[in-house]
């Protein structure tokens, strides 16, 4: 069930209890936990932090933990899956889930008793009614058998009668059940077709804290970076983002006004926020401007900087803005190793022609010896990597059918094991609405072709794939999408 006091149902509830936290590995969940911590450690809460990365460990850190514990808090896991079905929790086991995947799973929604969702109701849920999706099958049992026990001491001709009706209602009920089971069906399909997120999970956090009057600007500063992070993996529209930002701006005006007089002064907390438009290119505070362009998805797939004559175009462009080609920035190495290492794939991926179409989508798959292949081992690598590289391909290509197309990735995971990774992203357009279909997709090509898969991660649309069951399970994914 959706909580609507977060303070009163949620903060009050675990406050003089014993709490687990188990946290997946992205940034926004990284900075909601920080907020949490930060709060519980105010209130002198007991809790234990567990990070998990995917299903497998979520099962795995339950299991040893739960009999230690009777409140569990699930910031950016559980929300799109039946919890309970997955984790056959006690009865006493009561679950808090902040999560920004969509769409929540409906049996979360309205269960009442162990699942409480932290989720902002202003977002575009659209959850099916109850009465859509759920039947009671006892009551007509209990209607079913109750003709046949009331007709005891009946003459035979009333009994015949009372019988043929009884058939004829038995059998139209039958037929409604049938038709209520379809639209159930369609109605779901609906409802579970695309894979979104929502509402930064750090700013959910933030925001208990400002309710609650116990919000600091490091508190805002994770609500930021959470968001932030939302933005850059285009997990969220632009509208969504300029419409959190103008929340969070408030806060920022908020918590660092100041007077002239005070202009050289500390906050509080020795922390100063302030708002600012800023150029989106990657590191470029901590990098050259040229190397911050080569590395920028938008920049790089603009200039076509795969080519020579897209590095040509650079070059003048850097020239007519006067920049100085030798200033160089310290900062980030490993997030410089790993954009370097993304556009440098990208351009030997689109120079070899290793993006291809499939027909309703395009796919590319990355080959065991490929540089840098390490880094794109990981589901999130592997989604950046993804996402960039048909940005660069709907700016490279002439095809206009191929540039509405979303794309299917592949790469090694385990050469050992014989697995890789599948990544599936939805088509690059000005309207997108950044709604992912492929997770259900993955689900039911999986299913129809007994391929062996584990949809371990808690994005729907990333899969493990066994190597050799990869051509009938893409054949079957371009049959369902055809």
């Amino acid at each position: 069930m959706f909580v609507s006091d977060f303070r009163k149902e949620f903060y009050e509830v675990v406050q003089s209890q014993r709490v687990l936290l188990f946290v997946a590995s992205d940034v926004d969940a990284l900075c909601a936990c920080k907020i949490l911590q930060a709060l519980f450690q105010c209130d002198h809460v007991q809790y234990t932090l567990v990070p998990v990365s995917g299903w497998q460990e979520l099962e795995t850190a339950f299991l040893e933990h739960k009999e230690q514990f009777h409140y569990f808090v699930l910031i950016n896991c559980g929300a799109n899956v039946d919890l309970l079905d997955i984790l056959q929790p006690d009865e006493e086991a009561v679950f808090f889930v902040c999560d920004t995947h969509r769409p929540v799973n409906v049996v979360n929604v309205y269960n009442e008793a162990q699942i409480k969702l932290l989720i902002k109701q202003d977002d575009d849920l659209e959850v099916p009614a109850y009465d859509d999706i759920f039947r009671d099958d006892e009551e007509e049992e209990a209607e079913e058998h109750s003709g046949s026990e009331s007709d005891n001491g009946s003459e035979p001709s009333e009994k015949r009668t009372r019988l043929e009706e009884e058939v004829v209602a038995q059998t139209m009920k039958r037929r409604q059940r049938r038709e209520w089971e379809a639209r159930r069906r369609d109605i779901l399909f609906d409802y579970e077709q695309y894979e979104y997120h929502g509402t930064s999970s750090a700013m959910v956090m933030f925001d208990l804290a400002w309710m609650m009057s116990k919000d600091l600007n490091d508190m805002l500063w994770w609500a930021i970076v959470g968001l932030t992070g939302q933005w850059v993996q285009d997990k969220i529209t632009q509208m969504k983002y300029v419409t959190d930002v103008g929340i969070l701006q408030r806060h920022v005006s908020r918590h660092n006004h100041r007077n002239e007089d005070e202009e050289h002064a500390l906050s509080v907390d020795c922390t100063r926020i302030s708002f600012e438009y800023d150029l989106r290119l990657a590191l470029y505070q901590h990098w050259s401007l040229h190397d911050s362009l080569c590395n920028t998805c938008y920049t790089a797939a603009r200039f076509k900087l795969w080519s020579v004559h897209g590095q040509k175009r650079l070059q003048e462009f850097l020239a007519d803005v006067g920049s100085n080609l030798d200033k160089l920035y310290h900062g980030l190495e490993l997030a410089k190793k790993q954009l370097r290492a993304t556009q440098q794939t990208i351009a030997s991926c689109l120079c070899t022609n290793l993006v291809i179409s499939q027909g309703p989508f395009l796919y590319c798959s990355l080959m065991e010896g490929t540089p840098d292949i390490v880094l794109f081992s990981k589901p999130a690598s592997l989604s950046l990597l993804s996402r960039h590289l048909l940005k660069s391909f709907v700016f490279s290509t002439k095809n206009r059918r191929c540039k509405l197309l979303p794309l299917v990735m592949a790469a090694p995971l385990s050469v050992e094991q014989g697995t890789v990774t599948v990544v599936g992203i939805p088509p690059e357009t000005d309207s997108s609405d950044r709604k992912n279909f492929f997770g259900r997709a993955f689900e039911k090509a999986a299913e129809g072709t007994n391929s062996r898969t584990l949809h371990n991660h808690f994005d729907l649309s990333v899969i493990e794939l066994k190597a050799e069951d990869r051509s009938k399970f893409l054949d079957a994914l371009v049959s369902l999408l055809s």
